[in-house]
């Protein structure tokens, strides 16, 4: 899977239409039928309109979802507004602090396929409805929240991401194409499509496969992540960071200097611990390398893709290509929220 972000700012009302009609086109563009399709312009309109009501810098961001056989979307609402200091007590029906007399929270929830909320007073809120057309795909083993935007002003994002499963484990790619535009795009894609087609091998073998493939484009930072029972395999050329966050702290991985496809001095494997309570953030440095969730109570007891949507609200640079990835593995017997 890998697919892009669309983010809307949401300041003011006719943005929020905006809004509703690129989902709703998404969604045709995707094979919703009309009643799915409402759920989704239902449930965005709603968000969109509390993104006017209560919040500051909000946006909406949307991607599809590629599940096999399947295919859904998915949106974020983020925001730097006054937040929530009760979120339980929001979403009960009826409730409403701006007598907009909206669906609410609650009634977003029901309309969706999977619902995630977090909020703070004073840092903000970050709104997660994932949507499929019929019941969602089965579980993969792996959570995955991904936001991936392009810089501000262009129109193709030079970042890209994979996430494939080869012989019961998941390998996970992020590149940032050198510059920006469709040329930094091709550079990074070519790693995916070189990750795809590899079989499964040592994530330092699997860039050495793809040096030479990158050799005919501008060239990337690419760094591949191995999820494999009690370790993370992780190797890296170029400024792609990568981390294994736990309640207990953060572990910086180590990437190497150099441009995957034309300057590539060495190339190394590492190794980390990785448990049930691990969770994997790699990002491109669109995203500042200050990042931190310790501010964040209960953050990581959210889904990937409310993490990520945190992550990228307070820690975008806002001038750059920017991803940030997000993966937890599904424990057996649990199906993901």
């Amino acid at each position: 899977m890998e697919v892009n972000s669309t983010a809307i700012p949401v300041t003011e009302s006719s943005q929020a239409g905006h809004a509703r009609r690129t989902a709703s086109a998404l969604a045709a563009r995707l094979g919703f039928n009309e009643e799915a399709q409402g759920k989704v312009a239902l449930v965005v309109s709603e968000a969109a309109k509390n993104l006017v009501a209560h919040a500051r810098e909000g946006q909406i961001l949307l991607r599809a979802l590629d599940g096999g056989s399947l295919v859904g979307l998915e949106m974020l609402a983020v925001d730097k507004g006054p937040g929530m200091a009760d979120v339980d007590r929001c979403m009960r029906d009826g409730y409403t602090t701006a007598g907009t007399g909206g669906v609410g929270l609650g009634a977003m929830r029901r309309q969706s396929s999977l619902f995630d909320i977090h909020s703070l007073p004073g840092m903000g809120t970050v709104v997660l409805a994932q949507f499929w057309p019929g019941a969602p795909p089965p579980p993969s083993g792996l959570e995955v929240g991904v936001v991936c935007v392009p810089k501000p002003g262009e129109e193709v994002c030079g970042d890209s991401w994979r996430v494939d499963r080869k012989d019961g484990r998941f390998f996970v790619l992020v590149a940032d194409g050198l510059g920006h535009g469709p040329d930094a795009a091709r550079a990074s894609r070519a790693a995916v499509v070189s990750l795809v087609e590899q079989g499964p091998r040592e994530v330092v073998e699997m860039l050495r496969g793809m040096d030479p493939e990158l050799r005919s484009t501008r060239g990337a930072a690419v760094s591949i992540a191995l999820l494999d029972g009690a370790k993370v395999h992780y190797s890296g050329v170029g400024n792609i960071s990568g981390a294994v966050v736990t309640p207990g702290g953060i572990q910086r991985m180590v990437s190497m200097n150099g441009t995957l496809g034309h300057q590539t001095h060495r190339m190394q494997q590492f190794d980390y611990a990785w448990s049930p309570e691990s969770t994997l953030v790699m990002c491109s440095d669109g995203l500042s390398t200050q990042w931190r969730v310790d501010p964040y109570p209960g953050l990581l007891a959210r889904h990937p893709s409310v993490v990520a949507g945190v992550l990228y609200r307070d820690f975008a640079r806002g001038r750059d290509d920017m991803t940030v990835l997000v993966a937890r593995e599904v424990p057996a017997g649990r199906s993901p929220r």
